[in-house]
């Protein structure tokens, strides 16, 4: 199943995550050094809830934003 909002699209986003040693100049040291980059992937907070639309009752996949601004009516 898609990992995707039905209502504004939004989607997994992607990002890294960086691995860094040393210690800052700020705190007397040499600075940090970066040792080590991953690629990650940032999910949506989807939700499946049963919404009424057209007068009928469907089970979509939702994000919380969505949900919480009260872009659809919930049955």
């Amino acid at each position: 199943m898609s990992k995707v909002c039905e209502i504004c699209g939004k989607r997994p986003a992607a990002g890294r995550t960086i691995a860094r040693r040393g210690l800052a100049k700020s705190k007397g040291g040499v600075g940090l050094k970066i040792t080590g980059v991953n690629i990650r992937r940032f999910m949506p907070n989807l939700q499946v809830a049963k919404i009424i639309t057209k007068g009928t009752v469907k089970r979509i996949k939702i994000c919380t934003g969505c949900l919480r601004a009260g872009k659809v009516q919930k049955a």
